[in-house]
């Protein structure tokens, strides 16, 4: 078994029990990282997660960190280099780009197309039957909705979710390479039709943004595209599925819920904040030498910061394994800190309170169809999400 706590096969199904007892020891701490006694810092305190996300020190230029490596990965640059992947300017300038798409405004009128999707999801479902939250209703709503936005047609959907899907297989990078291309070349084929065939999609407005202005390069223009298509749905998932199950264990707040729908939306940041949809951000490296909670870090080492981690620090929130309605967890950071927060937050948090509200008030009955112990959770540091989530309506 490796020496790293994240590598063992338990971490995934009970991640939580690591980060306290990492945390204990040190909010943050080296940890191996491959062969050849490569090391990283893990990031596990909530005052220093929120710290080391708003640090400029922490770059996230990832084709810096790995030019002079050699690797036999084949990652399309459309992925490996995107938006997610760089700092100021150019993170800035893009992002830009993109931040009108997910304002407050421009989510409320996306809100009745969320509706109607989830409606039209839950009405193939019936009392008494059993049903996949994950596969009927979680992964498929933030599907449509980001598709929507970006003009992706309905009938490509299942697609888009089986790249997607491929793109997180941890372990598999042959798999992770080959969906990387696909959705890259997809996205490409998508931006042609679109010049020929102009629409009101977000995509379009960055194809204005490219063929207009010229703020964008062809290569910005997709790679830009394939991490809305992606991002703009995995969390979402995670999010609706992770919260689903924190209720349906917890029948006190389940049952308050019910009684009380209009509570919910109050109470997104304490599900967001129990079991966060990402548990360990995306790669951050130090640029130069730093001191985090304490600990001297050395330049040029990759920083893990796990949220996931963060949002259960007993310094920060009281009794953090315990689901309470009534906590205000606004500081919570499932989405992240600083200038790399989360741009999908608002659309994010909208989808998940339409379904879950929906699911509650249609199904009132709904309960786990197995046991917790059976469930099956992705292999995946960055993301925490179940494969699928047997109900009983």
């Amino acid at each position: 078994m490796s020496d790293n706590p994240l590598q063992d096969p338990r971490f995934f199904r009970a991640p939580y029990e690591t980060y306290a007892r990492l945390r204990s020891t040190a909010p943050v701490q080296k940890i191996p990282a491959g062969s050849e006694g490569r090391h990283s810092y893990l990031v596990t305190g909530y005052a220093e997660a929120r710290e080391a996300f708003a640090d400029p020190r922490l770059s996230k230029d990832t084709a810096r960190f790995f030019a002079d490596q050699p690797t036999r990965r084949t990652l399309h640059p459309a992925v490996s280099q995107s938006m997610l992947a760089g700092d100021p300017p150019q993170h800035t300038r893009l992002r830009r780009l993109v931040t009108k798409a997910f304002t407050p405004g421009a989510v409320d009128r996306l809100r009745p197309y969320i509706q109607g999707v989830t409606d039209e999801l839950l009405g193939q479902w019936a009392p008494g039957e059993r049903a996949d939250l994950v596969a009927g209703l979680a992964g498929p709503l933030p599907v449509a909705v980001i598709c929507r936005l970006l003009g992706v047609p309905d009938a490509d959907r299942a697609e888009v979710r089986t790249w997607s899907n491929d793109l997180f297989s941890a372990g598999e990078p042959d798999r992770v390479d080959t969906a990387s291309h696909a959705v890259a070349n997809y996205m490409a084929g998508l931006i042609a039709s679109k010049r020929r065939s102009p629409d009101g999609s977000v995509l379009q407005d960055l194809i204005q943004a490219r063929d207009g202005a010229d703020r964008l390069s062809e290569d910005e223009l997709v790679s830009l595209a394939v991490l809305l298509l992606v991002a703009g749905h995995e969390t979402t998932t995670n999010f609706i599925g992770n919260a689903a199950l924190a209720l349906l264990q917890s029948p006190e707040s389940l049952t308050r819920l019910r009684h009380e729908p209009d509570l919910l939306e109050a109470v997104l940041d304490e599900l967001l904040r129990f079991d966060s949809p990402v548990g360990i951000a995306t790669f951050r490296y130090t640029t130069e030498a730093m001191c985090l909670g304490g600990v001297a870090i050395p330049p040029g080492v990759p920083v893990l910061i796990a949220p996931g981690a963060a949002n259960r620090d007993p310094h920060r929130f009281t009794d953090p394994d315990e689901l309470d309605l009534d906590r205000d967890a606004g500081g919570h950071l499932a989405f992240g800190h600083g200038i790399h927060r989360c741009l999908g937050a608002p659309l994010a948090k909208a989808e998940g309170h339409i379904a879950l509200r929906a699911l509650i008030t249609r199904f009132p009955d709904v309960r786990l169809a197995i046991s917790a112990d059976e469930l099956e959770w992705r292999r995946t540091r960055l993301m925490r999400g179940l494969k699928s989530l047997p109900v009983a309506l």
